[in-house]
């Protein structure tokens, strides 16, 4: 989970006390959809994997993306 926590902070430029399951898409400023982009990058080099478009669209805040990732690409949090 601090691969996870590590990619959203250097992602998105915020502090690790930021990141929560309530962190949601759009629910700061840096997480628009630059920012989700970037975001989604950072994921796939931290974690050697290829996300999904679906998969994109449907990551819509921190503890959905944790489901998406334990769910379909085996990471374990």
């Amino acid at each position: 989970e601090n691969k996870l926590k590590k990619s959203f902070c250097s992602a998105l430029s915020i502090t690790e006390d930021l990141v929560n399951e309530s962190l949601e898409y759009n629910g700061i400023p840096e997480w628009d959809s630059i920012g989700h982009m970037s975001l989604i990058s950072a994921i796939e080099e931290e974690f050697k994997i290829s996300v999904e478009t679906d998969d994109i669209i449907d990551f819509s805040g921190y503890k959905k993306g944790k489901e998406i990732l334990s769910s379909k690409y085996n990471i374990k949090f």
